[in-house]
């Protein structure tokens, strides 16, 4: 027990460091055009993927404790500390700009998306499962909790490419752009991984 809290600590400084020396190439970013505003496409998408990415880390932890199969452990494993890594940064941009973590405006405003329909049941932005979507994953357990995980982390992949393609082309920060890409290339990746799985279990990605 104490060799693995020394693990996790050790993890924690490490995304610490990431973490900095990202906020800092962020300070340093001479393509950024200065300091974004409140209602950027910048401070828009970390606002809004930083939300993305926080119910992808829960769905993962949750899906940890409902199998022992190694693949998807590992798979959630490493979406979980990907994605809470790039939320750091993120959260840490925002504080770095002295801007809001939260915005007045619709999910998705900074990509003219602000008028699409209210989410659903907590699915408040594309790919995003619904809280009761959520609560049966917690529910089921081994290979149809496997199948579910998978489906609902594809569908939350294909948002959070659309959202990060849109940073892409929208966002004026070098760094925050590279990281986007980072997330496009990482997510698709994942993807096609996923469906292999999928297929391995006699099922599909959810329509």
């Amino acid at each position: 027990m104490r060799q693995h809290a020394g693990w996790i600590a050790g993890t924690a400084a490490a995304v610490l460091v990431a973490v900095g020396a990202l906020t800092y190439a962020v300070a340093e970013d001479g393509g950024s055009g200065g300091t974004p505003g409140a209602d950027s496409a910048d401070a828009g998408f970390a606002r809004d993927m930083a939300v993305h990415h926080q119910q992808a880390v829960e769905m993962s932890y949750i899906v940890r404790d409902r199998t022992k199969d190694e693949e998807i452990r590992r798979l959630a494993y490493d979406i979980a500390q990907t994605q809470a890594n790039q939320r750091g940064m993120l959260l840490g941009w925002l504080d770095l700009w002295e801007l809001p973590k939260v915005s007045s405006n619709a999910p998705m405003t900074w990509m003219g998306m602000g008028d699409m329909p209210a989410g659903e049941d907590g699915a408040l932005m594309p790919g995003m499962a619904t809280s009761t979507e959520m609560k049966k994953l917690a529910g089921l357990s081994g290979k149809q909790a496997e199948i579910f995980f998978l489906q609902l982390m594809t569908a939350h992949h294909k948002g959070g490419i659309h959202m990060a393609e849109g940073c892409v082309d929208k966002c004026a920060v070098g760094v925050e752009k590279r990281l986007a890409q980072t997330m496009v290339n990482g997510q698709q990746s994942e993807i096609d991984l996923m469906a292999d799985m999928l297929k391995e279990r006699g099922a599909k990605p959810r329509s």
